[in-house]
């Protein structure tokens, strides 16, 4: 089944689209950045895409040792800092060209207040039995930081306190007042450290995300706080259905996403001290597990092209979860393709939304078109650049062919370059399992891996008719397609003829 989408630039018409792919995006917790493999990971992605801050759990847990006690001699316990892990954590961002969005979580064991833990690495999610000491060592923290890297570097970066308080297993009931105490401690101890300090929160993820949201401005309003800006999370699947190893998802409809999201800009505007204060969706995917197999898929990518157009609309920031699969929220992934949240398997295998990212970080320029289903720029050098999709919550066989016409010069020819992300061309799932779903590749399996996992790339050349050149490309379903149309400029070598090389021409 094939279905024809016709489409005209229209001159002289404004189109909201704020492009911010490439702003942030989201790790497992910060200890995890001390394995090769992790590092490995974001240097092919910082390659290959190329994000400005990086956002990860576990800033303060017990795997990074900053905190620490001592005896001092007369019976009492005092604090001290250990920033070793941590300067080796930042300095390999550093070397990435990223910075830190500094998520302040979860309780060191020796100041928590309980023993409530998260995931396989025990993340502690009880408020501090003193809260004193915590606002010290969070304020020792960001001294040490601006100490290493500069004072004029670390106030850019922005910080975030905690993470999903508003579910019971991020914190303890889920206690909204607790939580507001939290924040309100910790937004003080870090604007005393420097007032050019960004902080907000609450990073609400799902349940009662309005009434938190409400809630948390009334708070912060009642107790005078200037905030900086709110964090939320977004996520975009039904609950799992789980089986073995794996939570299996399906896809919920777009539209109400977004109407979400919607509702949380009305929420802040409707607070005259907030109105237009910036939201960083810090963190998110179609489904919130990290055991999902639906990550994995060209449906995924395609998904996701359409959310990428559009997360912009009214959030200033939006944060993919998470860029590699060394990752252990349920513990270490027993196979390359488990479904995990990256846009990189283990073994370095780009996935196909791995390049959906790439195609947007290249969408630069002034927006001429935006549809449901396609998105095009016309960049400062005059070149049209574009991200087309054909995205469905179940399989129906349906293709899209595109026919999109730009203005032209009358007789100018053009080249059109694609690179195409669908079943059939950039499938290293596809691959995987048709060699046996292995737990542990070899190197000639993932050399195998590797050159599947790529784009397919084609070009043709197109000649303007009148004021207007058209053309056109056929989207598989799942698929995504990335086009650059620009005029060609002919500097052929003397003597060269393409055309008699090819034997273009001869009987």
């Amino acid at each position: 089944m094939r279905e024809n989408r016709c489409y005209k630039i229209t001159k002289d018409r404004k189109i909201l689209f704020n492009n911010k792919v490439d702003f942030c995006i989201g790790t497992g917790r910060m200890g995890l950045a001390l394995q090769k493999e992790y590092q490995d990971q974001l240097q092919f992605v910082q390659r290959e895409i190329g994000f400005q801050h990086i956002r990860g759990h576990g800033l303060f847990t017990d795997d990074m040792a900053i905190y620490q006690e001592y005896e001092d001699g007369n019976g009492g316990k005092r604090a001290e800092y250990n920033f070793t892990y941590l300067d080796l954590v930042m300095d390999s961002y550093q070397r990435c060209g990223l910075k830190p969005f500094l998520e302040l979580g979860f309780m060191p064991d020796k100041m928590a207040s309980g023993d409530q833990t998260v995931f396989y690495w025990k993340g502690n999610v009880t408020p501090p039995v003193s809260y004193g000491a915590w606002c010290d060592m969070v304020a020792a923290t960001l001294r040490h930081l601006m100490e290493r890297y500069g004072e004029e570097e670390v106030v850019t970066w922005p910080v975030e306190v905690w993470n999903e308080p508003n579910l019971p297993g991020f914190w303890k009931d889920a206690d909204r007042k607790e939580y507001f105490r939290l924040f309100e401690e910790t937004f003080r101890a870090v604007k005393e450290v420097d007032g050019r300090f960004r902080v907000g929160g609450p990073a609400v993820c799902g349940v009662q995300d309005e009434l938190w949201i409400r809630e948390f401005l009334s708070f912060c309003r009642e107790k005078k706080i200037a905030l900086d800006f709110v964090t939320r999370h977004h996520y975009t699947t039904e609950f799992p259905e789980h089986v073995g190893h794996y939570g299996y998802a399906e896809l919920s409809d777009a539209e109400q996403g977004f109407e979400n999201l919607r509702s949380s800009r009305e929420i802040i505007d409707s607070f005259e001290e907030y109105r237009g204060l910036e939201i960083h969706i810090t963190e998110f995917n179609t489904s919130y597990i990290p055991n999902c197999p639906l990550h994995d898929t060209n449906q995924n990518a395609a998904y996701i092209a359409h959310q990428l157009s559009r997360l912009g609309d009214v959030n200033e920031s939006y944060s993919y979860w998470t860029f590699g699969d060394i990752f252990e929220e349920q513990g270490v992934p027993f196979t390359p393709f488990h479904g995990g949240f990256g846009l990189v398997a283990n073994g370095g295998i780009p996935k196909p939304t791995f390049w959906v990212f790439q195609f947007y970080k290249d969408l630069t320029g002034e927006c001429i078109l935006k549809e449901e289903d396609l998105v095009a720029v016309q960049g400062k050098d005059g070149v049209y650049r574009g991200i087309a999709w054909n995205t469905e919550r179940e399989r129906s066989g349906r293709e899209v062919e595109m026919e999109v016409a730009f203005p032209a010069l009358n007789g100018q020819e053009y080249v059109l370059v694609t690179k195409t992300v669908d079943e059939e061309t950039c499938n290293p799932l596809r691959m995987w399992h048709d060699l046996g779903e292995p737990s542990s590749l070899d190197e000639r399996q993932k050399r195998l891996l590797l050159a599947c996992s790529r784009p397919f790339v084609s070009s043709r050349r197109v000649r303007a008719d009148g004021e207007e050149v058209k053309i056109s490309f056929v989207v598989k379903e799942h698929g995504v397609v990335y086009f650059e149309l620009q005029a060609v400029r002919e500097t052929c070598d003397r003597g060269y003829d393409y055309d008699r090389v090819m034997q273009y021409g001869k009987a």
